[in-house]
């Protein structure tokens, strides 16, 4: 007969409240719970792991990717799960290539982003977002904090940015992260437009360092992922 854990005796093996444990399973991220024949709730391992692996989802990536991954596994659709986690590690490491591509672009001392280097005119708010990866809104944002400045286009009064002010977006884009005051990252695009580049160098390699921490806590939660779907699949046949 398997062990069933009391929820108190899981919530303090675990290191979480019993509070957590119910929403979990209100959310319907885990295997249902049996009742013992006092109607309390008894955990498996089972759910052991499933709390687990929500937890190492959680840190290696955004809550609404941990939810329906868990979900996914729950409905028995491990492969599109695993997709969805592959997804992920992809787009770290387009970030990082793109950090690492900025930072060379940067200690070159070009006018020109790395793409798109032929063009000489400013960009459009919608081209600066996309170099970016951000959202229009966040780029006004950033104006509005006096991080950056705009011109407008004569013609229709659209925002234009020069290729200075595109520099800054591409490096505020990049640190975001990882330089969390407004003060902090106005001293390091003045430092950036004076061509002083050791803060900046150094705010780069921390984003850098970052981006390997988060893709270590996802194979962390990978190696959770696959102990949960193992366990999944044998009770599914038991």
């Amino acid at each position: 007969m398997q062990k069933l854990y009391a929820p108190s005796q899981l919530a303090e093996l675990l290191k979480v409240s019993t509070t957590t444990l119910r929403r979990y399973e209100d959310l319907g991220l885990i295997p249902d719970v049996p009742r013992t024949e006092s109607g309390r709730r008894g955990y498996a391992e089972l759910h052991r792991q499933a709390f687990q692996t929500i937890r190492a989802l959680l840190k290696a990536g955004s809550i609404p990717l941990a939810y329906e991954t868990m979900r996914l596994l729950k409905q028995g659709r491990g492969g599109q799960a695993l997709w969805g986690v592959n997804r992920q590690q992809a787009d770290i490491q387009a970030e990082k290539e793109r950090v690492e591509s900025l930072l060379v672009w940067i200690r070159s001392a070009e006018s020109d982003p790395p793409e798109r280097a032929d063009r000489k005119k400013g960009r459009t708010i919608g081209e600066a977002a996309e170099l970016a990866g951000v959202r229009p809104s966040a780029i006004r944002h950033w104006e509005k904090e006096g991080l950056i400045a705009s011109e407008r286009n004569p013609a229709n009064g659209y925002r234009l940015f020069s290729n200075r002010q595109l520099r800054r977006i591409l490096v505020i884009s990049s640190l975001r992260q990882s330089v969390y005051s407004i003060d902090n990252m106005k001293k390091l695009l003045d430092e950036l437009d004076g061509r002083q580049l050791s803060s900046v160098e150094t705010s780069f390699e921390l984003a850098l360092e970052k981006l390997n921490g988060q893709l270590e806590r996802q194979f962390q939660a990978i190696a959770e992922l696959m102990a949960y779907r193992k366990q999944l699949i044998k009770a599914s046949l038991e």
